[in-house]
């Protein structure tokens, strides 16, 4: 009862500010939520369509995109990194080094991007044998994973310009660029799906297609604007040399929240493979389609309320803000993050009898045993919202803008690679347990990372100004 108490009292304390600020917040956040819900709408309409196809096409989309998702975590990793830099010179004011963090990300982030899409270019077939135990999903898939691996290189770039833009507080631009590339990309995968328009029907290839032409269209849109930006005007000597002394930075802060998005990354998509290797796989990865897309929907806000606290946060230790004021900040965006997610719990659990089991699971063809697996899914992972929000403001909101980023990395992985991956394993594969059982198992890590992740910043430990010369520390 005391303990309780003393929660509210914490509770009220921290969100005891004025009107102007929680403003500020939404003013943040709703922007970038909309953008997540925008790019997440696209997956989720991309699996909609590819479904049509059949649960076969659909499954064999999914294995092709277990390691499309390693790219896009990669993507989210450099996007991220440079992310923890910008928004602390963007408090300093600093244009000429924000062009030059741009610059080492563009270097960085385009090499590893290209690289991969040759890779998925050359070998589609036998990288997508390692991820499944039925070869005929090979097949299907591997034209959509020849084409798709390029989009990435266009929207590496893409979403650093993104990401700039958001550090300097201007978060609507990446809510229109995203909302424009997927009215491309739905109207494309319509026509190249099926064939419209006098358009050839390439089925699960015109997906990929569709995808890559959004994307080109994303880079050209953003290049075109950091050209003529005026408030982060794009220095091009700066951009293109950046210098040893911010490769040296980047390196230090932005690599280890790049290893740390290729290795959950890399968790997420074992974690599909698992799934794949099960008895009743094609059921497994059709129903995993369709409520990763959904949880991910739910989440929208969670994330921008995450991106959001990196960049106050980010901004107010640019800015000089003292250690006490930090972290009186940080608890107050932690709360309203629990508070938001709570509320998101209790209207998702709602939505699975009323409209997911009835309406939503039928239209895209999940029956029978696959229905019964999405229900387990969206049932769990809709009960775990508030603790992954929590993990998600904590860690790429709180921890990483406070530059502590290898506290953060090993906060985010140790959790779903000790203990959620070797779970889900032994659950599904070796005991060939329920699917009640096996959802479950998907969700333990944020049983862990939250309190950890709670001890960690309550300590206070985790505050550095990453623009100061070596040596000196907020």
């Amino acid at each position: 009862l005391v303990g309780s108490e003393m929660c509210i009292r914490d509770r009220q304390k921290a969100l005891r500010r004025d009107k102007s600020f929680y403003r500020y917040l939404a003013r943040l956040t709703a922007p970038i939520a909309l953008q997540n819900l925008i790019t997440f709408s696209l997956g989720l309409i991309d699996t909609l369509m590819v479904s049509q196809l059949g649960n076969t096409e659909m499954a064999a989309v999914t294995t092709a995109n277990v390691p499309v998702f390693l790219l896009i975590s990669i993507v989210f990793g450099v996007q991220s990194g440079v992310g923890i830099l910008i928004s602390q010179y963007w408090g300093k004011k600093d244009l000429e080094n924000i062009s030059r963090a741009m610059g080492v990300a563009a270097y960085l982030g385009v090499g590893i991007a290209a690289v991969l899409a040759a890779a998925f270019f050359l070998w589609p077939v036998e990288i997508m044998d390692l991820l499944s135990n039925k070869h005929e999903l090979s097949l299907l898939g591997a034209p959509y994973l020849r084409i798709i691996g390029f989009s990435y290189v266009f929207n590496m770039l893409s979403s650093i310009y993104v990401s700039a833009q958001r550090s300097v507080e201007n978060s609507s631009f990446g809510m229109k660029l995203f909302g424009m590339s997927t009215v491309i990309n739905t109207g494309m995968n319509y026509l190249l799906i099926f064939g419209k328009a006098g358009l050839p029907m390439l089925g699960v290839e015109g997906a990929a297609v569709a995808t890559l032409i959004s994307r080109v269209a994303e880079f050209a849109v953003c290049l075109i604007c950091a050209l003529r930006s005026r408030t982060i005007p794009l220095r091009l000597r700066a951009f293109f040399h950046p210098g040893w002394e911010m490769c040296r930075r980047f390196i230090k802060y932005s690599s280890p929240v790049l290893l740390n998005e290729i290795a959950w990354g890399l968790g997420n998509s074992m974690l599909t493979v698992i799934l794949g290797y099960t008895v009743n796989s094609v059921e497994y990865l059709a129903a995993n389609a369709v409520m990763g897309n959904l949880n991910r929907l739910f989440l929208v806000v969670c994330f921008g309320l995450g991106a959001a606290t990196a960049v106050i946060v980010g901004k107010a230790i640019g800015e000089g803000k003292s250690h006490q004021e930090v972290l009186d900040l940080s608890h107050t965006l932690l709360w309203v993050t629990i508070l938001v997610g709570l509320v998101l719990a209790a209207v998702a659990l709602a939505l699975v009898p009323l409209l997911f089991q009835p309406i939503v699971f039928p239209l895209f063809k999940l029956y029978d045993q696959t229905a019964q697996i999405a229900t387990a899914l969206a049932v769990t992972g809709f009960a775990s919202i508030p603790l992954h929000a929590y993990s998600i403001t904590a860690v790429t909101g709180v921890l990483r803008a406070g530059g502590d980023v290898f506290c953060s990395a090993a906060l985010d992985i140790s959790p779903q690679w000790l203990v959620a991956l070797p779970l889900t394993a032994v659950i599904a594969l070796v005991m060939n347990a329920s699917c009640w059982w096996v959802a479950a198992a998907v969700q333990a890590e944020s049983l862990l990372k939250c309190p950890l992740c709670w001890y960690r910043i309550r300590k206070g430990r985790w505050i550095h100004d990453v623009t100061l010369p070596e040596g000196r520390d907020l």
